[in-house]
């Protein structure tokens, strides 16, 4: 017993000579008189009367277990009542009562350990108990988990039940359901209340009169059936029928009820003999405590609790060893844990302060494990926590929320004892709790009962404003009224968050307990326990996703992330206050070498680089020259056999399979658990463990037999040394590179907590914070409900007394509504978006950037870096962004201009860094840089990247002007599109304007921002193409041949569309081919404004022929412009039939947008350019066959096209015309689109004339040759009127025959001839191929050279060699 009082200091004085008065005192002894007053104090029974000092029985240790067996003793029939349960009469079954796991159910369920509680995981699940009931009056409990569809009531053996049909739903079956409000039996009715999670249902039933009852909370919802099936054969079972993911816990009587009926009966009746015996013990281990002895005065001293000290006295000694040799075995059952160890912790806590609260805890706990078996011990804190965690997370929310900090203080008293401490964390915390849920603070689902009323007896909600163009931040004119509501409503705000606060900061002290490092008096720390179960816990996290039972809820993740944080950064300061040369948590980041050296195991997540394995052997050389660490060959050796499938592949199959999973972004197989360690698996399980490396420390130079070699440990295995390290060893921190500083941030162990709270936002946490802003939005639909039932009511006719009754009961319905939701509102911003918890993600913001800069600077080996911190810096932002508005501001944060800045330099820099191989990484940049270019404050941000990195703007440029080809376009074509908005032609707008009557859209999406172009981006942008000679060639052509694809694929889609249309048969058009059919229209737009700012930017890379590709590139964009005008301006043409249609999914695709797009190419090349430049540009459009006036008329709604020199006529009403979109379009603008159909009128008419006048001199005859204005591709005629030929010999003495005519696009005529295989095209055809193949389109060998081909020439030369 001695040695398992270890824990416990006795004050020990060397032996000597001392007087009888010292010695007493010294000692503890005492004489009989004394003694016998104190055993009688301490035994004396709480329901007897005192008796006399002489007539009562003197009282030593001798006769004490006599005296001890007399107060306990429990009478005969409870007894035997208690050895004889299970023949109850009136009760049939196994005396302990669960779930019957082996027979008594239906469909896919998940049992707890203890058979009491059960998830459902199949559609509709049933499972029934062990134990029936025949006779009498019995209740059980059941605690509702989760609320949603679940049946709970009785049935008998009979019943079957399927996935369809549960409890309640056959003949002998009666449920109650609380999430439809509704009692089943065959038939339903209404019954009941609704339920929540954390209520708990009694179940009643009464054989004796025949009736069946619930009660809700201990509130009776009334007799729900009566006239029960009765008699011979005819016994109730305890059942359940619940839908999937549902979850309940049953107490039949293993537990105390928490609501005891009067007159009924637990199915599982209670130790009663064990529960008074409990009782009397504690009652004299409580008068232990109150009671001291002094031998010197020979007298009892009356103590408080919190005073009393265990002095080593023999007296006191023997007294408890006496109480707990009783009193122990008692402790290690459930129900007396709860009912009596549990009542008497609260009530010491109730009682005092916290400090003299966990003075007495402390002091219990001492003695619990001074007097209880280790075994005893561990089973009795076992259920003590887990009665805890159980009253914590389901006790009703209350105004004060008392009953979350009664449990709370008493669960920080317990994990304050030192001991306690460590074997909950080592053995129950972790392993068999979901101790997370101490950090958790449920939302109440009924405001009533919260108290919310009282605490914000006035509601208010924010106006969203759905005018196009207006500030998402500017405030509606509030009225005195509104005024005086929001400032009310705020007050009960801060009344509620004060409240909370109170919570949060009790399960922060939680917290710090848990990383306390300075309690390594004869064992490990707290802080390396913890993280050896955190980082279990992530690891759970994150390879069973999918795995209900395995995964931490996400709600509870958030609220554990917030305090987790907080202790962390209290501990990183307290560090910094006695380490000066630490650094303070403002400025905490992950040293690189972390990801690199193996100390810290991240499981299967995704590196940078790709698979670890793979980034160890291909970085071994980096490893060594930079860090220091040398890859052992042998482990090497061993991933590679490793990489092997089980069939034994063939090498190079083997070789470009790990090469292959890079580049599609794959993650390894999910390890396999200990469990299944067996020889035939030992090859799968090495993927659990990480390569041995070997480690030259980088303080000093070893030589080649100095070199230590090292095996990364698991974090089973990891000691404080391997954590911290030592004098020769930096542990966590081993190989640091040259870039990194010499002094430590602060203790490994506390960087890892943060590498672990990272990883936990990445899991789950932001993906939560998304999905509780739909209490934001929520009351933004009901708000825009009552506006505008409010608008209808003051419109109404007061003589519609009918509709003016149903508007009014809308009213009505949509206030109370909006009332109860924006104090759940209140309630969520204080728990999830209070100015604190932004805070929180702006640090793990500002610390994710800080990783990321320094692991940059490390360079190849960058690539270990795990992708969650690329992810979270980007969720992070996100979330601030978006979430936490609009009640707090990220605006409003310290350093937010900077903070931007540096994310903006990050995503420059990375989204086309090739050490990062991962597809869906490489995409969340895309989409973050595509995004964060859409709002003026970040693109500012891009902007004002440093002298030192604007290298990163401009390769970021540089990036997006790649070729399209062989790589995702789309995002990188709407960054440049965002670039450009607000510049272009009739392009300030939003919305479009056909969509501006349409429901409002969220006014935060990206596409929806107001218009901020960049010039300086745009200047990047101009710079980079007229940089090589290649550039803007490759580019151009790029998104020429993606422009040609889009509208293609557009054009074919609509075509489907209007078929199925047109048909008489009853049919539906695929939603998804909808959505891919406007993708591809809004790609084309996008695409033609990026040809647009080209065009502004650069005019002479398609107006400088002297350039080799202008005018090649000219043509081309000659020929898809016109192809476009053709198919949107036709009358009566397929586009306008699918436009009128409005189908939904196709809202985005209209006249407008395109047709401005066009526009915009046009103006900037025939009205803006130079003159020598709209020379070229008109002769080019003019001479591409498919070119038709007609179309530019349309633009301004003309039908045909004006007579030239004449004033334009109005345009029709009916038609379209860009001149009807004033709030869009310019006079300015609007004058230059006429002034191209002027100068387009003309120049067509002059080119017209010319093609006469070269007809009738070639053939002598006044009439014309061709019905329509069309000209040779080489005959490029002035504005003066002039042909000027390039090849006379065709022109002007014959036409063109289609023998002559190039075979590609039969529009020109052959002029080129290809080496060595002797096929021909026009140069327009082969000039355009030979930009992305050197193949002949005929015979496909490969062109060697292009040679100009003349047939006189040629002809010539043939009569002559003959």
């Amino acid at each position: 017993m001695a040695s398992k009082g270890a824990g416990m200091a006795f004050s020990r004085k060397s032996h000597r000579l001392t007087s009888d008065a010292e010695k007493s005192r010294v000692t503890g002894i005492v004489h009989e008189k004394l003694l016998d007053d104190y055993l009688h104090r301490i035994f004396s029974s709480t329901d007897r009367a005192p008796t006399a000092a002489t007539s009562r029985k003197l009282l030593n240790f001798q006769n004490l277990p006599e005296h001890l067996d007399q107060l306990l003793h429990v009478d005969e029939e409870a007894e035997e009542e208690e050895e004889s349960q299970g023949k109850v009469e009136g009760r049939l079954g196994p005396s302990t009562v669960v779930l019957d796991h082996t027979g008594g159910f239906e469909g896919l369920l998940l049992v707890d350990d203890d058979l009491l509680g059960v998830i459902g995981h199949s559609n509709f699940g049933t499972i029934r108990s062990t134990t029936c009931v025949y006779k009498g009056k019995w209740v059980y409990e059941v605690l509702i988990s989760s609320q949603g569809l679940m049946q709970i009531g009785w049935c008998t053996i009979n019943c079957r039940f399927n996935q369809e049909e549960g409890v309640g739903d056959t003949h002998n079956s009666y449920a109650y359901d609380g999430n439809r409000v509704r009692k089943w039996n065959v038939t339903t009715t209404n019954y009941g209340k609704a339920w929540a999670a954390g209520d708990i249902v009694s179940c009643l039933i009464d054989l004796d009169e025949g009736t069946l009852s619930f009660c809700l909370n201990g509130v009776s919802l009334g007799t729900a059936f009566e006239n029960l099936s009765r008699g011979l054969g005819m016994a109730y079972f305890p059942a359940i029928s619940l839908s999937f993911k549902e979850s309940v816990a049953f107490n039949f009587g293993s537990r105390p009820l928490r609501y005891p009926v009067v007159g009924y009966r637990p199915l599982q009746d209670p130790p009663s003999a064990d529960l008074v015996r409990a009782q009397e013990l504690l009652g004299c281990f409580q008068a232990v405590l109150s009671v001291e002895l002094d031998p010197v005065q020979g007298r009892l001293v009356e103590k408080e609790s919190s005073e009393w000290q265990l002095q080593g006295q023999p007296t006191v000694l023997l007294t408890l060893a006496h109480i707990f040799h009783r009193f122990a075995p008692l402790l290690r059952k459930v129900y007396l844990v709860e009912a009596v160890l549990m009542s008497f912790l609260l009530g010491v806590v109730e009682a005092g302060t916290p400090a003299q609260a966990q003075s007495v805890v402390h002091q219990v706990l001492d003695l619990l494990w001074l007097f209880m078996e280790d075994y005893e011990m561990q089973d009795c804190l076992k259920q003590l926590m887990m009665s805890l965690l159980r009253l914590y997370r389901f006790s009703p929310i209350v105004p004060d929320l008392g009953l979350q900090i009664r449990y709370l203080r008493l669960t920080i008293a317990i994990l304050s004892h030192e001991k306690s401490r460590k074997f909950l964390l080592s053995h129950v915390l972790f392993d068999v709790l979901r101790s997370v849920v101490f950090f958790y603070i449920k939302s109440p689902l009924r405001v009533e009962e919260a108290g919310l009323q009282e605490l914000i007896p006035t509601t208010w909600w924010p106006h969203r404003s759905s005018r196009e163009g207006k500030d998402s931040k500017e405030v509606k004119d509030e009225t005195s009224e509104e005024r005086l509501r929001r400032r009310a409503y705020e007050r009960g705000c801060q009344r509620l968050k004060k409240r909370i606060e109170v919570v949060e900061e009790l399960q922060v002290q939680i917290l710090k307990l848990l990383l306390n490092n300075q309690d390594d008096n004869g064992g490990e720390a707290s802080r390396y326990i913890f993280l050896t179960k955190f980082r279990k816990f992530l690891q759970e996290n994150a390879s069973s996703r999918g795995n209900m039972p395995m995964l931490c809820p996400p709600e509870y993740m958030v609220c554990f992330l917030h305090r987790l944080i907080s202790a962390l950064r209290y501990y990183w300061d307290e560090y910094k206050a006695s380490n000066p040369c630490a650094t303070f948590s403002d400025e905490a980041y992950i040293p690189p070498q972390v990801f690199y050296n193996g100390k810290v195991d991240y499981f299967d997540l995704q590196r940078l680089g790709g698979l670890l394995s793979h980034l160890r052997k291909t970085l071994k050389d980096d490893l060594a020259s930079k860090a220091n660490i040398l890859i052992d060959p042998l482990e090497l050796q061993a991933a590679t056999m490793d990489d092997l499938d089980e069939d034994e592949e063939p090498a190079p199959a083997a070789a470009q399979r790990p090469m292959q999973a890079l580049a599609m972004g794959g993650a390894l197989p999910l390890p396999r658990p200990s469990w299944l360690s067996s020889p035939t698996l030992g090859r799968a399980n090495r993927f659990l463990s990480t390569a041995a490396v070997s480690l030259m420390t980088p303080r000093r130079p070893l030589s080649t037999s100095e070199k230590v070699k090292v095996r990364t440990l698991s974090a089973e295995q990891r000691t404080r040394e391997d954590i911290e390290g030592s004098q020769w060893n930096e542990g966590l921190l081993v190989g640091r590179p040259p870039e990194e500083p010499e002094q430590p941030l602060t203790e490994n162990s506390l960087l890892e907590v943060l590498d672990g709270a990272i990883m936990m936002y990445n899991l789950s946490v932001h993906q939560q914070l998304g999905k509780m802003v739909g209490v934001s939005d929520d009351v933004n639909e009901y708000a825009m409900a009552l506006r505008d039932t409010e608008d209808k009511l003051r419109r109404c006719p007061k003589r519609r007394k009918d509709i003016l009754a149903e508007l009014t009961k809308s009213q009505k319905v949509f206030s109370e509504k909006l009332d109860h939701l924006s104090r759940r509102l209140a309630w969520v911003h204080a728990t999830v978006y209070s100015q604190e918890k932004m805070q929180d993600i702006y640090w793990l913001l500002r610390v994710c950037l800080r990783t990321i800069e320094h692991g940059d600077r490390t360079g190849p080996l960058f690539a270990f870096m795990p992708e969650f911190y690329l992810s979270v810096a980007i969720n992070s932002y996100s979330a601030l962004k978006n979430y936490f508005g609009p009640v707090h501001s990220m605006e409003e944060l310290p350093g937010y201009e900077e903070t931007l800045t540096r994310l903006a330099a990050i995503l420059a820099k990375h989204f086309a860094d090739t050490r990062i191989v991962g597809t869906d990484i490489r995409d969340s940049l895309m989409q973050a840089l595509a995004s964060y270019v859409c709002y003026p404050n970040s693109l500012r941000a891009v902007e004002r990247i440093p002298e030192e990195h604007s290298h990163r703007r401009i390769a970021m440029v540089r990036s997006l002007l790649a070729p399209y080809e062989q790589r995702p376009w789309a995002q990188t074509n709407w960054i440049l599109v965002r670039l450009w908005r607000g510049c272009g032609f009739g392009y300030r707008y939003t919305r479009l304007p056909h969509l501006l009557k349409t429901k409002p859209e969220d006014a935060n999406l990206p596409s929806l921002q107001k218009p901020c172009p960049s010039t300086l981006l745009q200047q990047h942008m101009a710079d980079l193409l007229r940089e090589g000679p290649d550039v803007a060639p490759s580019f151009l052509n790029s998104v020429l041949n993606q422009l040609n694809w889009a509208f293609s694929e557009f054009i074919g889609m609509i075509q489907e569309i209007q078929q199925a249309a047109e048909r008489l048969e009853r049919n539906f058009v695929d939603s998804r081919q909808l959505k891919v059919c406007a993708t591809c229209f809004d790609l084309s737009v996008s695409l033609l404004r990026v040809l647009e700012m080209t065009i502004t930017l650069v005019p002479e890379i398609f107006l400088d022929w002297a350039q080799p590709t202008s005018e090649m590139l000219l043509r081309r964009l000659a020929q898809l412009l016109n192809q476009v005008l053709n198919r949107v301006t036709a009358e009566r043409n397929l586009f306008d039939r699918v436009v009128t249609l409005r189908l939904p999914g196709l809202e985005s695709v209209d006249h407008y947008p395109i047709l401005v797009a066009v526009t915009g190419i046009l103006v900037r090349l025939l009205v803006h350019g130079p003159a020598s430049g709209t020379e070229r540009a008109t002769s080019v459009l003019l001479a591409d066959p498919c070119f038709q006036l007609r179309s530019i008329c349309y633009l301004l709604g003309q039908p045909e096209p004006p007579t030239p020199g004449t004033a334009l006529p109005a345009p029709d009403q009916k038609r379209f015309s860009l001149q009807s979109y004033t709030d869009y379009i310019s006079v300015e603008e609007l004058a230059q689109v006429e002034q191209m159909l002027a100068h387009l009128t003309s120049a067509s008419a002059q080119a017209a004339a010319a093609s006469l006048v070269s007809g009738a001199t070639a053939y002598g005859s006044t009439q014309p040759q061709y019905t329509s204005p069309q000209l040779c591709a080489y005959c490029t005629p002035n504005l003066s009127g002039h042909p000027t030929p390039a090849h006379p010999a065709l022109c002007s003495l014959q036409p063109t025959s289609e023998e002559d005519l190039c075979p590609i696009c039969y529009a020109h005529p052959i002029s080129a001839v290809f080496q060595p295989c002797g096929h021909k095209s026009c140069k327009a055809c082969i000039n355009q191929h030979l930009m992305n193949n050197k193949d002949c389109f005929f015979c496909k060998a490969t062109i060697m050279s292009v040679e100009d081909w003349d047939k006189a020439a040629s002809a010539s030369a043939t009569s002559s060699a003959a």
